[in-house]
C-alpha cells in the first residue's frame, strides 16, 4: 500500500494531511489523484465513507495557484446544504497551511451576504444548484473563468430533480474546463449526463468489490411480473419469525409507491417506505421507527438507502434486479454486518434475466436459484410499464426506420435533374446560341 508521500503532494498539504494522523490514502484517492491532476474528465464510483471528498480535492488544491482574482475557478456542486458545509468544512482542513478562499453556497440563508461575499472574490465554491443557479443569472456569480468543475453525489443530486439546474449551470460554464463527478451508485440518468457533458472520461470504480461477502447467503426466483412477485413477497414476509427486520429495494419512486399500497393492506403497522419525494421529517421518522425495530418492513429506493447504517437486517429483498450489478453489491451489504449471518433474495423476471446474468458475472459466482412455491398465485395481470406497447395503425408519424410501401417508386430519370450551374451553364450556351435578330449588323456577312 502507498502512503501520501509517494503521492508527491505540495509541502503545505502533507503538513495538512500530517496533522490529521493520515498516513495511507484510501483506494479511490490513490486511483483518482494522478488521472485528475493530468487534467481528464474523471468518472469515480465510491462508496459514502472511502474518503472520496478527499480524493478530489487533493489534486484540485495540489494543482491551484495562489491568485487575487475575483471570479472563482474551481466549482463543487453538491445536492444539500449539510454537504456543502462539510466539504467546506475540509476543504479548510485542508487549506491550513494554504492561502486559498473558499465560500460555501446554499439556498434557505441570506442570499445578500452571499452576493456581497462573492463580490470579494473567492477560488473555490461549493453549493447548491438552486441557489448557485439564482446568484449565476443575477450575475452576482461569473463563472466563466471555472477551470474545473466537480459535481459530487450526482445520483441523489438526479434523484432530487436537481437535472434542469445542473444544465442550466453547464450552459453558464466554459466550454474548456476539466470535469470531476463522483456517484456511490451508477442509473440510468448518470449515465446520460456524462454522454452529454463529458469528454471521454476516466471511469474509476472503487465502489464495491465483485466479491460476495462469505456471511451473506444469497438465493434467488424467477417470477412472472410485478403483481406475482407482490403474492410471493406477502407469502415470505407473513413468516415473522423468520423474516425479522427486511429491508426490501426497488428500482424508482413509482414502484416503491405502488409495492407500498399491496403490502399496507396488510402489513399496515409494521410497514414503512422511503423515497426523495417523501418529507426530510417523513423520511427520519420511518429509519428511526425501522431501526428500533417498531417497523419490520422497509420499503427503499437504491439513492435514498445508500447512507443508511442500519444494524441487523435480517434480510435484504431485491424487489427488481438492479441494472447495475455494481448497485446489487451496495444492497446486500446492508445485512451481514458486524460478522453477523444475513440472507439475500432477488426476484427477477424474464426481462431482468439479464441483469441477474451481469451481477453473477461480476461476482464470478451463480446466485441459487429456488423453486417457487406452489401455493403462491402466478397472475397475469401487468402492470403500466409490462405490458406491450401498441402502435395504432393511423399513426402518422414515420420513423427513421421505415421501409418504403409497394405505393412508393423511383423518380424518373428526366426528374432526377440537379442545378450543376458553372460549367454547365456554358455548355448549354455553345449548343443553344443566342437568337439572331434583324438589328444584327452580322446577319449578312458571308464566313471567309
Amino acid at each position: 500500500m502507498n502512503t501520501f508521500e509517494s503521492l508527491n503532494l505540495s509541502r503545505p498539504l502533507r503538513n495538512a494531511i500530517e496533522d490529521l494522523g493520515f498516513e495511507q490514502p484510501t483506494p479511490i484517492q490513490e486511483n483518482v489523484f494522478s488521472v485528475i491532476l493530468s487534467g481528464k474528465d474523471v468518472v469515480g464510483i465510491a462508496q459514502t465513507g472511502t474518503g472520496k471528498t478527499f480524493a478530489y480535492l487533493l489534486p484540485i488544491l495540489q494543482d491551484l495557484r495562489f491568485s487575487k482574482q475575483v471570479p472563482p475557478r474551481v466549482l463543487i456542486i453538491v445536492p444539500t446544504r449539510e454537504l456543502v458545509m462539510q466539504v467546506v468544512e475540509q476543504i479548510e482542513i485542508l487549506s491550513k497551511y494554504i492561502n486559498n478562499r473558499i465560500l460555501g453556497i446554499f439556498g434557505e440563508s441570506n442570499i445578500n451576504v452571499q452576493r456581497q461575499y462573492c463580490a470579494q472574490g473567492t477560488d473555490i465554491i461549493v453549493a447548491t444548484p438552486g441557489r448557485l443557479y439564482d446568484l449565476a443569472i443575477s450575475r452576482d456569480i461569473q463563472l466563466k473563468s471555472i477551470t474545473k468543475l466537480v459535481i459530487d453525489e450526482v445520483d441523489v443530486m438526479l434523484d432530487l430533480g436537481f437535472r434542469h439546474q445542473l444544465t442550466n449551470i453547464f450552459d453558464l460554464l466554459p466550454g474548456r474546463r476539466q470535469n470531476i463527478m463522483f456517484s456511490a451508485t451508477m442509473t440510468e440518468e448518470v449515465d446520460i449526463l456524462i454522454d452529454d457533458f463529458f469528454t471521454a472520461p476516466s471511469k474509476i470504480s472503487i465502489a464495491v468489490s465483485g466479491t460476495p461477502l462469505a456471511n451473506i447467503e444469497q438465493k434467488c426466483y424467477a417470477v412472472k411480473n410485478f403483481y406475482t412477485k407482490v403474492n410471493l413477497l406477502v407469502h415470505l414476509l407473513s413468516d415473522k419469525n423468520e423474516f425479522k427486520k427486511v429491508l426490501i429495494f426497488v428500482s424508482h419512486k413509482k414502484i416503491a409507491d405502488r409495492l407500498y399500497d399491496k403490502l399496507d393492506e396488510i402489513f399496515h403497522s409494521t410497514l414503512c417506505i422511503i423515497h426523495s419525494n417523501k418529507s426530510q421529517n417523513f423520511r427520519i421518522r420511518s429509519v428511526e421507527e425501522f431501526d428500533k425495530g417498531e417497523k419490520r418492513i422497509l420499503i427503499a429506493t437504491d439513492v435514498i438507502a445508500r447512507g443508511l447504517d442500519l444494524d441487523k437486517i435480517t434480510h435484504v429483498i431485491n424487489f427488481d434486479t438492479p441494472n447495475y450489478p455494481e448497485n446489487y453489491m451496495h444492497r446486500i451489504g446492508r445485512t451481514g454486518r458486524a460478522e453477523q449471518q444475513g440472507k439475500s433474495l432477488l426476484f427477477y423476471t424474464e426481462k431482468e434475466e439479464t441483469n441477474k446474468i451481469a451481477i453473477e458475472t461480476l461476482m464470478k459466482n451463480q446466485i441459487p436459484i429456488i423453486d417457487f412455491p406452489k401455493e403462491v398465485e402466478i397472475t397475469d395481470e401487468l402492470i403500466p410499464e409490462e405490458r406491450p406497447r401498441v402502435i395504432e395503425k393511423n399513426h402518422h408519424h414515420k420513423s427513421k426506420n421505415d421501409i418504403p410501401g409497394p405505393s412508393f417508386h423511383e423518380k424518373k430519370e428526366k426528374n432526377k435533374k440537379v442545378n450543376r450551374g458553372g460549367s454547365y451553364q456554358t455548355k448549354i450556351a455553345s449548343k443553344y446560341k443566342k437568337a439572331q435578330t434583324r438589328g444584327d449588323k452580322n446577319l449578312h456577312k458571308k464566313k471567309k
